[in-house]
């Protein structure tokens, strides 16, 4: 059986507290979900992402190459799950964004699209939207993405950063991109951040043109 310690090694300790921009952060960020790095920051040790995650890996990753540190995700769902009850789930992600261009290039392309959108920052005066359920069972809501974040959260969720790059992080605007659909019609979600990033140049089925209702639902 194959033992897993419960701290991040020396190696991937140092290269964490050895980056320094946005950059360096989003790179190690998509190298950690292609599974070329053991251990993030604010994750559990030595654990890669969720199953449920890996066909979501090519999109996470050039998000983050291209200045969007994803932080939380899942795909779209419907179907019983291992209790045998029913569950359902909102494709969603969320992010931290540094650079204001980026910023509106990505609320504008999830708006377009029909998605929900949040915005949650940490700062004194800052917005705090609300959050939008993401997984219910039997109908019951489970998980949401969105909500308050603390100073507290900050220091939870990058515990091993350079202390400039964490005050550049602490300081981006988090967003929370939630597809309205449940199931496997809001994997959309990911069609349109693809174009976003450039991962996906041409497809008959662009889902930029593919706008589901205004809904004020969360």
């Amino acid at each position: 059986m194959k033992l897993t310690l419960p701290w991040m090694s020396r190696a991937d300790r140092r290269r964490w507290t050895s980056a320094r921009t946005v950059a360096d952060l989003g790179e190690l960020m998509a190298l950690w979900l292609e599974g070329e790095i053991a251990s993030r920051p604010g994750y559990a040790a030595r654990y890669s992402p969720d199953e449920e995650t890996e066909h979501l890996v090519p999109s996470l990753a050039a998000l983050c190459r291209a200045g969007y540190i994803t932080t939380c995700s899942q795909p779209g769902f419907a179907g019983t799950g291992a209790n045998g009850l029913w569950w359902e789930q909102r494709a969603a992600v969320e992010l931290v964004v540094t650079d204001p261009e980026l910023l509106h290039r990505l609320v504008d392309a999830a708006t377009g699209a029909g998605m929900f959108v949040r915005v949650n920052d940490h700062r004194r005066g800052g917005v705090q939207d609300e959050p939008v359920i993401a997984t219910t069972c039997d109908g019951e809501p489970i998980t949401a993405f969105g909500g308050r974040i603390s100073r507290a959260d900050m220091a939870v969720q990058w515990p091993e950063l350079n202390r400039h790059l964490y005050d550049q992080v602490a300081h981006g605007t988090y967003v929370s991109i939630v597809a309205p659909e449940y199931g496997s019609a809001g994997e959309r979600l990911w069609g349109v951040l693809d174009f976003l990033t450039g991962l996906r140049r041409e497809d008959p089925a662009n889902p930029w043109a593919s706008t589901a209702p205004t809904s004020k639902e969360s």
